[in-house]
């Protein structure tokens, strides 16, 4: 049988398990089947199928939302750099671990970026390196002063209220605050061997984590039991938005009234085709990423969705390819 196309969109069914991992990525096969009404034997059948052929992978969130949603150190840049050089500078951001995201616009001469710094310090690469750069017509940089929304946060708009409650693990108990990090964690080495272990596949069972640790079985549940219960072991989904029927990624930049920042950046953050929205330092005060089926639904987005929240002034940038993503989407198996 010939292998679906990678920007095919996926049935309806694989869309709405795709969610269900959104909102519990360790959820059991049993436990999605009787909440989207599908036998288990389906279930583990279309997750194999959507995790061999490089659909769909579940892992550790590389960003976890920092306390209080505060910044964690790091800047949104904009870059423009002269045409026939795009290639070699998108080559040259996504060669550093600093760099986790990196999308191009439409414009065919720009870059939209996230470099990780730590706050306030002179960055090398915005006060040095990319100035100095020939091919770098023009750099902008912005810090991310609070956290609204974040990619790992978003949730494809496919299932029912009742499914999503049902799905959702137990709210977390209060987190401790003891840590000086920026999210107020503190791993021990028996964590973080977990935590390291689940990093490229989040649904490892219990036993399987075992295997790889060391550790017995039962204090790996016990373990990850106190992760979850904590809010600590937090999952994001990989899958192109493509294939959930979402070709369009707009970037937003919005200049809000200092008044209406907060109640502006919570509506972006609870709209749902909205994948990530920061307060930012700079002019855009408010940076946001959606996904839109079609430029229309763009359009009712620009035009109405944000009439009250105070903006001033929009500049939207469409994506065009997703150069660098963090961590980086399994890649499908050759085709037989």
């Amino acid at each position: 049988m010939a292998r679906a196309s990678a920007d095919s969109v996926l049935s309806l069914t694989d869309q709405r398990l795709v969610a269900a991992l959104q909102w519990n990525g360790r959820v059991t096969a049993e436990r999605a089947a009787h909440v989207l009404g599908l036998s288990p034997a389906t279930v583990r059948r279309r997750l194999h199928a959507l995790g061999a052929d490089g659909s769909v992978r579940v892992v550790i969130s590389p960003v976890a939302r920092p306390r209080n949603g505060g910044s964690a150190g790091a800047l949104f840049l904009r870059i423009r750099v002269l045409r026939g050089k795009l290639d070699t500078i998108v080559a040259a951001l996504a060669a550093r671990a600093d760099i986790p995201f990196i999308d191009v616009t439409t414009s065919g001469d720009e870059i939209f970026a996230v470099a990780r710094t730590e706050p306030g310090s002179r960055d090398p690469l915005v006060f040095r390196q990319l100035p100095s750069t020939q091919a770098v017509t023009s750099l902008e940089s912005a810090t991310i002063l609070h956290v609204f929304r974040l990619s790992s946060e978003w949730r494809h708009h496919v299932l029912t209220a009742s499914e999503r409650a049902a799905l959702r693990p137990a709210e977390p108990a209060p987190a401790a605050t003891s840590s000086s990090g920026p999210y107020g964690v503190d791993t021990d080495a028996l964590e973080q061997s977990l935590i390291d272990a689940l990093t490229p596949d989040a649904r490892l069972s219990s036993a399987a984590l075992a295997a790889r640790t060391g550790h017995p079985e039962s204090t790996v549940r016990r373990r990850l039991a106190q992760l979850a219960a904590q809010g600590r072991l937090i999952t994001q989904v990989l899958v192109d938005p493509r294939r959930l029927g979402l070709p369009i990624e707009a970037k937003l930049l919005l200049h809000v009234a200092p008044d209406h920042l907060a109640a502006a950046g919570q509506a972006l953050a609870d709209d749902p085709s909205v994948h990530g929205a920061f307060a930012t330092s700079g002019p855009s005060n408010l940076h946001a990423a959606a996904y839109f089926p079609d430029l229309a639904t763009l359009y009712d987005f620009l035009s109405q969705d944000l009439v009250g929240l105070g903006i001033t002034h929009v500049e939207t940038a469409i994506v065009s390819r997703a150069a660098k993503r963090t961590p980086a989407p399994v890649q499908p198996l050759p085709a037989r």
